[in-house]
C-alpha cells in the first residue's frame, strides 16, 4: 500500500539532480518544513524524514519516493532485521504473478527525446530475459509515466503494493533535454522502484550524491532487504544509485543483472 520514488554537477551544481527519486541540489531552502508528527510517521514506515517535503496529496522522501497521505497511516509489519552496506536492496513487497508483462503508458506532452529514452529503458529490461517483461502501450497501462511541470525532483515513483507495480512515475519536463541515455537511466531507475528496488547506496547516499546519509530503517515499513549475490562494498555504476548527473549513462552492470535475475 506504499508508494512512489530519483538521481548528480550548474557545471558542478546545477546539473546535479536526484533520480527518479531525487531532487535538485539547492532546492532545500525553498521547501517548507513538515510537522514533527508527519516526520514520525515517515520514519515509522522505514524512510528518513530528513529533507522530506509536501508535494501534491502527499510527501516526497529520499528525493524521489512519493508517499500518499493515507500511506502514512499504515501500521508497519514486524521487523525483518538485516545488516546493510552498499549493496542491492529490495522492498518487502514485490511484483507477483510471474511470468508477467508490465504495460507502460504515458500522459502529458512528450518530446522525441523523452519518448526515445522510455523505449531505451524498456529495452534494457527486456534484454535481460526476466519473468517480467515490459511493453509500451497507448491504453491499459500498469505504469503511467506522467510528464509534469515543476517539482523539486527529476522524477519520482513508488513501491509495489498487492503484488502489483507502483502505478505512476512522474517526470519533470524541465529535464526533457537531458542526454537521452541519462534519461533512459532515470526511467529505468524509476521503473526499478516501481517493481521493488531501493537505492544501491541506501545506507549512505553521499556515495552518489556527495552528501546525505542513511535513507531510513531497513527492518520495518517498506523494508530494505539485501539481495543475495550482490556486493558488500560500493558499486559505482549501479542503475539504482540515488543520484546522477546529465551525461552519465548507467545500463545494468553485472551486479544489477544479478539482482534483477534473483528477484525476477
Amino acid at each position: 500500500m506504499l508508494k512512489r520514488l530519483l538521481l548528480l554537477t550548474m557545471a558542478a551544481v546545477v546539473s546535479m539532480g536526484i533520480y527518479s527519486c531525487v531532487r535538485d541540489n539547492g532546492a532545500d531552502e525553498l521547501l517548507p518544513t513538515i510537522p514533527e508528527d508527519i516526520k514520525a510517521k515517515i520514519a515509522r514506515l522505514g524512510f528518513s524524514p530528513k529533507d522530506a517535503y509536501a508535494y501534491e496529496d502527499g510527501y516526497i522522501v529520499e528525493g524521489d519516493i512519493f508517499l500518499h497521505k493515507q500511506d502514512l497511516e499504515v501500521v508497519p509489519a514486524g521487523p525483518n532485521l538485516i545488516i546493510a552496506e552498499e549493496e542491492q536492496y529490495r522492498t518487502f513487497n514485490l511484483v507477483t504473478g510471474l511470468p508477467r508483462t508490465i504495460k507502460i503508458g504515458t500522459s502529458g506532452s512528450l518530446t522525441t527525446n523523452i519518448s526515445n529514452a522510455i523505449d531505451i529503458a524498456i529495452s534494457r529490461y527486456n534484454a535481460e530475459n526476466l519473468l517480467l517483461t515490459f511493453q509500451r502501450v497507448s491504453s491499459g497501462a500498469n505504469i503511467i509515466i506522467r510528464i509534469v511541470n515543476g517539482g523539486s525532483f527529476i522524477a519520482s515513483a513508488g513501491f509495489p503494493s498487492g503484488g502489483n507495480p507502483y502505478p505512476e512515475i512522474q517526470f519533470n519536463r524541465q529535464y526533457r533535454n537531458w542526454n537521452v541515455n541519462t534519461l533512459a537511466t532515470v526511467f529505468a531507475h524509476e521503473i526499478g522502484h516501481c517493481i521493488g528496488f531501493r537505492h544501491t547506496d541506501y545506507m549512505n547516499r553521499s556515495y552518489s550524491c556527495g552528501s546525505g546519509g542513511n535513507e531510513g530503517q531497513e527492518s520495518n515499513g517498506v523494508g530494505a532487504v539485501h539481495i543475495p549475490g550482490t556486493p558488500t562494498g560500493p558499486d559505482p555504476n549501479s542503475w539504482m544509485l540515488a543520484c546522477i548527473s546529465n551525461g552519465v549513462n548507467r545500463p545494468f552492470n553485472a551486479n544489477d543483472k544479478t539482482a534483477l535475475n534473483y528477484l525476477y
